[in-house]
């Protein structure tokens, strides 16, 4: 399954978020933002409650996308503001 790649342009700084899901050994899918090759933050979100669903690829999507979203509105939000250097501001 592929995951998501984006980057987003917020105030002065170039944040890049990737998210996919980590295969059936692990069950879980996981995002990173970035910024300027630095992580900055990352987040696992499980789904083996989810394995004996019949629709488990259609949730595992639903689960990369919700997760994408809400970090990208995360930097929208300006939860990562304090990382921005003061010309980004």
């Amino acid at each position: 399954m592929p995951g998501f790649n984006s980057e987003i342009k917020y105030k002065g700084g170039l944040f890049h978020i990737q998210t996919q899901d980590k295969g059936p050994a692990v069950q879980y899918v996981e995002s990173f933002v970035y910024k300027s090759g630095k992580l900055l933050s990352s987040r696992k979100t499980f789904y083996t409650q989810f394995l004996s669903t019949p629709l488990l690829r259609e949730k595992i999507q639903q689960i990369m996308e919700e997760q994408h979203n809400t970090l990208l509105k995360e930097i929208t939000e300006g939860k990562f503001d304090h990382i921005l250097s003061p010309d980004e501001k």
